[in-house]
């Protein structure tokens, strides 16, 4: 690769640890923001649900593709410190909501997977872009592991609101300067084949290819996942007995484990079919969901899951976003990253809102996880129709808006 692409790969990779990082410790403020506000959990999932479906909207990847990454990065740096300075001043949890649902939710849109992918896969070469796309879902995973102890230590020390407003002022400086650093859009290793026709041809051609649209209904189960997980699983520790420590520990390893998952997975995905990649994880995770949910829950059980799930957490990552550079081509990638992403975030909506509605309504999380295990088993079935090849067989090129290969060639 390119020095350019490994610059590429440095600045998103740690502005994705800080971005990621910071989402994922936001599930530790449940407790304290509800007892501060005086409201219910429903309230706070609501709030961090409409954060998810926020921050799925398309609208800063199609900017991205039209005006390149660095801008939208800088406007996502100033977002995302008012946001969270704004959230940890508020008295009320309509307040709040507006702050970490609107703010907060529009700066991770422009700073994360989306937007970071999308200049990724401009910059690296075919050949090793799954294993880039899987470097940038490692930088995050170790801003999961690194961020949620720290987050703990600063509500510990500074209360919920301290907490809130550091992590906001950080934000300014980290995501600041990643946009300052970033080059700019790189065209270097676009397919010529794929590169022309508009962004509206690209969507329209996506939309009537059936594996794109099996990839975004799969998607949306890795959202309700990972934000079902996320967002209430140091509460459900805490609420079974377990000491926050310990919640906090157990969310910190989904993150260290994924660094490794995320890896083995962009590595796997430049070698073997990976819709295959995809059955396999969506169902482990279902396994693994269904084995935790009918063992007794203890540290030991905690901490085993976390690790083992966090292999399997954000994997599903750069296996996607490889699928669809390798099938229509980086030249819109962010865009239609974007979109399948969006579904990802409608589950996340979902996840996380049905979480505390549900607590709320029975006092427990149990139908919640059963669901997530049906919906871990469907994935996986999803998936077994779409197929990939080593080389993209939709084509982009020409002005008409005609049909578009709807089948891809199995790899393997």
């Amino acid at each position: 690769m390119t020095r350019r692409a490994w610059t590429v790969l440095f600045i998103g990779a740690s502005m994705v640890f800080f971005t990621m990082g910071t989402r994922q410790s936001i599930g530790l403020f449940l407790k304290p923001v509800t007892a501060d506000l005086g409201t219910n959990r429903e309230s706070f999932a609501l709030a961090l649900a409409a954060h998810n479906l926020i921050l799925g909207l398309p609208l800063a990847a199609m900017a991205a593709d039209r005006l390149g990454p660095r801008r939208i990065v800088a406007a996502a740096g100033l977002l995302m410190g008012s946001g969270l300075v704004l959230a940890s001043r508020a008295d009320s949890m309509p307040t709040f909501g507006v702050a970490l649902a609107l703010l907060f939710g529009i700066a991770v849109s422009g700073s994360s997977f989306v937007v970071v992918i999308g200049a990724v896969g401009k910059a690296v070469p075919a050949s090793h872009r799954s294993f880039g796309f899987g470097m940038i879902t490692a930088g995050a995973s170790i801003g999961m592991f690194a961020m949620v102890p720290i987050a703990q230590v600063l509500i510990d020390s500074l209360g919920w609101r301290g907490a809130m407003a550091t992590l906001g002022f950080v934000a300014l400086v980290v995501i600041g300067v990643a946009s300052l650093l970033l080059p700019a859009d790189d065209h270097q290793h676009i397919d010529t084949q794929l590169a022309t026709g508009s962004m509206t041809d690209a969507v329209r051609r996506a939309l009537r290819t059936r594996g794109y649209v099996l990839l975004t209904a799969g998607f949306f189960v890795c959202g309700f996942h990972v934000a079902f997980i996320g967002s209430h699983l140091p509460a459900y520790l805490t609420d079974e007995g377990l000491s926050d420590r310990t919640a906090a520990i157990a969310l910190a390893l989904i993150g260290l484990f994924n660094i490794a998952g995320s890896l083995v997975a962009g590595w796997l995905g430049d070698r073997y079919s990976r819709p295959k990649l995809l059955v396999g994880l969506y169902f482990a995770r279902a396994i693994v969901m269904a084995a935790f949910l009918i063992t007794p829950v203890t540290a030991a059980s905690a901490l085993a899951f976390g690790c083992v799930m966090g292999l399997l957490w954000l994997s599903t990552v750069p296996l996607t976003s490889g699928l669809i550079a390798a099938t229509f081509g980086p030249r819109y990638l962010t865009t239609l990253f974007g979109l399948v992403f969006l579904s990802h975030q409608v589950g996340a909506f979902l996840g996380v809102w049905l979480g505390g509605r549900v607590f709320d309504s029975s006092g427990g999380y149990g139908p919640v996880w059963i669901l997530a295990v049906v919906l871990g088993l469907a994935a996986a079935l999803i998936h077994l129709p779409i197929s990939d090849a080593p080389e993209p067989a939709t084509e982009l090129t020409g002005t008409g808006t005609g049909g578009v290969k709807d089948q891809i060639t199995n790899q393997h």
